[in-house]
């Protein structure tokens, strides 16, 4: 931020220095607040009992090892009570499918830690195919996004001497070939976006500086970011450069002799991927005859010509959206979700060219993940849960849709005692808005039920039944009903159901948000004063948004990593990237609609709120810190008592570690137990 820009904020912010996140003096800040918070907070009878119960879940052996598949070997991440920052491992399928595996260590992230005194965080680890034996390992100091990058071996599990490497940036690297990487990192002046992301596009070669690599694209400084990936049909690769000139639209280059093909398709649409020749596009808008949302596909080499013919692949309906689409050797997996629950199908192409269709046989009340599929082989694996049943992993023959259960997580509850229901609440404009509620079989209809509302509502992501141990335990099992809100401007119903709560529409949401938590009033399962909601990041604007809106709704209010400040959103961090979601506050008119639901502006002495929990994380470079900071800051001076809590690590997940995850989530389950019982 500029010194002018300080300036002109400080006139109208009297909290504007809390922006500066490492500064001593909002540091002080935040630690008085944090002590006072925790002192309160751990003190409640319930605290170190949910402490325990979090901590034993997350650091169970016996949960279900999730695994990528490469090269025959199957990698997994883990984190135990004993691997605290976590192990990178594998093991052989055969290995895979007895219950206790033997696993290979490949790298033990506490022993690196340990060595180079940091607190590394995994990121990630990006293998180059087919091999899969050069990697591109992310480490995050404390849970950031930004990383440091290391090229590793596999083979020898060790970092490759003079391999590509980078220091610590909001980097974007991909493999290109074997001795060559796309990068995209802070090059100096000029080379970031304004979101704060890379926006030139480079090829690095093995074996030199990176100053010598050669600049392929560059972005325009209002696009989100730009990157380089190289997609695979097979043998064959398409290297390609994507510029993500919004949050929603994006230009696509095809590099092709020499030269970057523009790809003639609308710039809100999605490449879903390549698959013998063809290429799958996700339409978020209607586009020459075929309808918003639908899939369709053309011949690669077609588009390129710009002579492509396209045709249906799969159409939505009202009640049904396209989740995803995995690509096997001979098929390609289509997972649908209707009215929030999914179905997988696969199809098959046919001599004529038509496509046979065959449901998977999965139940259709929950969750259902598609993935290790891979374009040598026509076996996958699912996972299945939903709020009752624990997550269970299965492998699916590619030759006759046969059902296996490799593994499935241990119930740490009786499931038996609760029901889980799907319900509908009708909303100002008359939209209904789906929800799910889980409660005790004897729930009494007395509005005294301690309920607690999630919701996040943005972005296009949909929130779908999961089992969560966590919740089983440290809230059902003491009475609490929880409540997964589907409003607008999540994915539940596709792009049509997301678009609906942008920019001028955001209280579209809200109204939403509003609506479920009087239809829970209205049928008595709860009351304001046992009615507690909770959201995250755009869900934590979501509830900042709730509780200034109708404090008269809501006895209990958590806050994570949230954006509150919406006059500043778009000059912290990354918030420029999300004014395509939002609107961007310094058009005079946007703000206008913006500044009917700022949480930070729309704050008001008089008025009589709920006592909110904040949280956030100092390490947060995405969501900016201050949002939370300043809200709490201006809440207090205005006679508010609210509670607050800023891991000083942990990035936007809000915490670096299983320790740090279960005491951020047992702070809020004592906090709801002293504020909704």
């Amino acid at each position: 931020m500029s010194t002018l820009g300080a300036a002109n904020a400080s006139n109208d912010d009297p909290y504007i220095w809390l922006e500066d996140v490492q500064g001593d003096k909002a540091l002080n800040w935040v630690k008085q607040q944090n002590d006072a918070s925790l002192a309160q907070l751990k003190a409640h009878a319930s605290y170190q009992q949910v402490f325990d119960n979090t901590l034993s879940i997350l650091n169970d052996k016996e949960r279900i090892p999730y695994a990528s598949e490469r090269a025959g070997y199957y990698y997994n991440f883990w984190r135990d009570e004993t691997h605290v920052r976590g192990v990178y491992r594998r093991t052989t399928f055969e290995e895979y499918q007895k219950v206790s595996p033997k696993w290979e260590t490949v790298l033990d992230l506490d022993a690196l830690a340990k060595q180079e005194n940091e607190n590394w965080v995994y990121k990630g680890m990006d293998c180059h195919y087919p091999a899969y034996q050069r990697c591109l390992l992310s480490l995050s100091r404390g849970g950031a996004d930004a990383t440091v990058v290391r090229e590793f071996d596999i083979t020898t599990r060790t970092f490759v001497k003079d391999g590509f490497s980078l220091t610590e940036a909001k980097n974007a690297i991909s493999w290109f070939d074997e001795n060559s990487v796309f990068v995209g990192t802070d090059f100096g002046p000029g080379s970031m976006t304004d979101s704060g992301y890379p926006g030139v596009v480079k090829l690095w070669q093995r074996g030199t500086a990176l100053s010598e690599a050669k600049t392929l694209y560059t972005a325009d400084k209002q696009s989100v970011s730009a990157a380089g990936y190289t997609a695979y049909d097979g043998d064959k690769a398409y290297h390609l450069i994507y510029d993500g000139t919004s949050f929603y639209t994006s230009d696509m280059y095809l590099m092709h002799e020499g030269k970057q093909v523009k790809l003639p398709i609308p710039n809100d649409a999605d490449v879903k991927g390549l698959n013998n020749g063809k290429i799958f596009i996700g339409l978020k808008s209607a586009w020459q005859g075929f309808s918003q949302a639908e899939v369709i596909y053309t011949d690669v080499n077609d588009l390129i010509a710009n002579k492509a013919r396209f045709k249906s692949f799969i159409k939505p309906t009202e009640q049904v959206s396209i989740k995803g689409i995995n690509f096997t050797k001979s098929a390609i997996l289509v997972t649908v979700m209707e009215d929030v629950k999914n179905k997988v199908y696969r199809y098959s192409e046919q001599a004529d060219g038509q496509w046979q269709i065959k449901q998977i046989g999965f139940p259709e009340t929950g969750t259902v993940s598609v993935f290790n599929t891979d374009t040598d082989k026509d076996d996958f694996f699912v996972n299945y849960t939903d709020f009752l049943t624990p997550s269970s992993l299965y492998l699916v023959s590619g030759d006759d849709l046969k059902i296996t259960k490799l593994k499935g997580a241990k119930s740490q509850f009786d499931s038996s005692q609760y029901v889980a229901e799907q319900r509908f609440a009708t909303s100002k404009d008359g939209t209904k808005v789906p929800y799910f509620i889980v409660h005790a079989k004897n729930m009494k209809h007395n509005g005294k039920n301690p309920t607690l509302l999630y919701g996040y509502g943005g972005f296009e992501v949909s929130m779908q039944p999961y089992y969560s141990a966590s919740i089983g335990k440290n809230w059902l099992e003491q009475g609490g009903v929880y409540v997964l809100s589907n409003i607008r401007g999540g994915g539940e119903y596709g792009p049509r159901w997301h678009q609906a709560a942008l920019k001028e529409n955001r209280h579209k949401a809200y109204e939403d948000f509003e609506a479920i938590a009087e239809d829970l009033i209205a049928h008595k399962v709860t009351s304001p004063k046992h009615l507690g909601i909770q959201g995250g990041s755009n869900g934590g604007l979501l509830v900042g948004a709730a509780f200034t809106r109708r404090p008269d709704l809501y006895n209990a209010v958590i806050c994570q990593v949230p954006l509150l400040d919406m006059k500043r959103f778009n000059q912290l961090l990354a918030g420029a990237s999300w004014m395509g979601e939002y609107g961007n506050p310094d058009i005079a008119e946007q703000w206008d609609y913006i500044k009917t639901y700022s949480p930070y502006h729309n704050l008001d002495k008089q008025t009589k709120y709920p006592k909110v929990f904040f949280t956030t994380s100092t390490r947060d470079d995405r969501v900016h810190p201050a949002h939370a900071r300043k809200m709490v800051a201006k809440m207090k001076a205005m006679g508010h008592d609210v509670l607050y809590f800023e891991n000083m690590e942990g990035g936007h997940a809000g915490a670096a570690n299983n320790e740090q995850r279960a005491m951020v989530s047992s702070l809020s389950f004592a906090y709801l137990m002293d504020r909704l019982q």
